[in-house]
């Protein structure tokens, strides 16, 4: 098993860090793309494989920085699933949150039973997703 470091510090990541991500997807976020919405949410975490270098995983954060906070994507890549990776960058992005009058996050029933480990509750949401807009 590699030793994964978990950092903060996203503006020292490129693009070339971040292939492979987004499995499943129809229409996947195309590294640059990662790499500015990492750059731009109020928070993000990158698990980094010690040995060879590369982001095996990510959650960010995006906020009002007052009472409001969503947490859009978590994702570890498929190679390093069952590992506790995902676990730590739950916990490190709720670090330091009970500020926040919420922090929401938006996921499919069968991940619900993960989340609730975190002390997160069920609540019904809607979405609304431009497809399209990931092309380009």
């Amino acid at each position: 098993m590699s030793t994964i470091r978990y950092t903060d510090a996203v503006d020292t990541i490129g693009a070339d860090r971040l292939a492979g991500f987004f499995v499943g997807w129809p229409t996947p976020a195309s590294p640059e793309q990662h790499l500015a919405v990492l750059r731009g949410s109020y928070r993000a975490v990158v698990a980094i494989d010690e040995e060879t270098d590369r982001v095996v995983g990510f959650i960010n954060m995006i906020s009002d920085g007052v009472l409001t906070a969503f947490v859009p994507w978590l994702e570890v890549l498929p190679e390093y699933q069952g590992q506790g990776i995902g676990s730590e960058l739950v916990r490190r992005i709720l670090a330091d949150t009970e500020h926040f009058y919420s922090v929401d996050l938006l996921c499919d029933a069968s991940l619900q039973p993960y989340y609730e480990r975190f002390g997160m509750l069920r609540l019904p949401g809607m979405t609304l997703r431009h497809r399209s807009a990931l092309q380009g």
